[in-house]
């Protein structure tokens, strides 16, 4: 008889602990609704804040012709496509006339390019970002984050991409434009160079 009511009590225990460590478990699993408003809140300033830092990155290269990053040694009218594929290499997708783009693809965390030629000289540059991360980057840029940090642009205007509506914010820095090329207030698709 003490044989089995020591199984009981075993059993008892084991069941026991079972329950009391899937409560433990489930207990430390869930976060009160605070910590994950707050946790959301930190990420999306951290997104936006580095969003800001890739929109003020191109603020002061535009005045010479160039982008940052990758291809900062590059200049609108002055650098050729020999340079273009000595400074980020030959392209994924390469033009088909003359007046076609070159295509960068994003990848591994670099962002990707489209870049056009007149002349053997670069005609334009366009930024698409990075596709990893993309809020810390142009992703998180908006219309009004851009209008705020960077004031009224010099033009906007409403240009369409096959059924889509896109609006062209223009800012012209020195002898060359930037624009911002919008799906929405909160899409940014790309950012062109160009010369004025």
């Amino acid at each position: 008889m003490k044989f089995k009511s020591a199984k009981k009590v075993w059993a008892a225990f084991a069941v026991a602990g079972v329950v009391g460590i899937s409560a433990t478990l489930a207990n430390s699993s869930v976060f009160p609704v605070h910590q994950v408003e707050a946790a959301a809140a930190k990420q999306d300033n951290y997104a936006s804040a580095h969003a800001l830092q890739t929109l003020n990155s191109f603020y002061k290269p535009a005045l010479k012709g160039q982008f940052p990053g990758a291809v900062s040694n590059l200049t609108i009218g002055k650098s050729t496509r020999k340079d273009v594929f000595k400074a980020i290499g030959e392209p994924e997708e390469a033009r088909k006339n003359a007046t076609g783009y070159d295509v960068y693809s994003p990848n591994m965390g670099n962002p990707g390019y489209a870049i056009s030629y007149q002349s053997d000289k670069i005609r334009e540059i366009r930024y698409f970002g990075t596709s990893i991360e993309r809020q810390t980057n142009i992703g998180g840029i908006t219309m009004s984050m851009v209008k705020k940090h960077w004031f009224a642009p010099n033009s906007t205007t409403t240009i369409k991409n096959g059924k889509t509506k896109q609006t062209k914010l223009t800012y012209i820095r020195g002898n060359y434009k930037l624009e911002f090329i919008f799906n929405s207030s909160t899409d940014l698709d790309h950012i062109n160079l160009l010369a004025k």
